[in-house]
């Protein structure tokens, strides 16, 4: 797993969290963490692609997302929320991102940025979510293991 790359979930993780309670334009947010960022220090194409995916395909990363949680997705605390959305991304649309790499990420994540025991959370609803979302692939790892 790449440094760059965990470097780029984490920077957008973070912007992620500044659109959802901003509503700011999701170009000018990039422009921001540009500018405040070393971008020799991550993978910056994908940093990008992560914010505007998560926000072009809001409606449908909820909708992956509902069915697996506990209360009304708007009820969330704001970081798993931001999180969970970057882990349904990577589930959803980067197919070439092994399931559990985008768990393992997005629960490190949740580490870092979220409350004491939002990690167990956010790992339990992203292995629903790649049991429906990543169907073979889940499947196939769990006759290997």
């Amino acid at each position: 797993m790449s440094r760059k790359r965990s470097r780029a979930r984490h920077h957008a993780v973070q912007a992620v969290y500044q659109w959802q309670l901003t509503g700011h334009d999701v170009g000018e947010i990039v422009s921001q963490f540009l500018a405040s960022q070393d971008p020799k220090t991550f993978e910056v194409e994908y940093f990008r692609e992560l914010l505007r995916g998560v926000a072009m395909n809001l409606g449908r990363l909820d909708g992956w997302i509902a069915p697996h949680i506990d209360r009304p997705i708007e009820q969330l605390d704001l970081v798993e929320r931001a999180i969970l959305r970057l882990g349904a991304y990577e589930l959803g649309f980067r197919p070439e991102v092994p399931y559990r790499v985008a768990i393992n990420e997005a629960v490190e994540l949740a580490k870092t940025f979220g409350a004491e025991e939002g990690h167990k959370y956010v790992n339990g609803v992203l292995d629903k979510l790649a049991r429906e979302l990543r169907s073979a692939e889940f499947g196939a790892s769990r006759l290997r293991s």
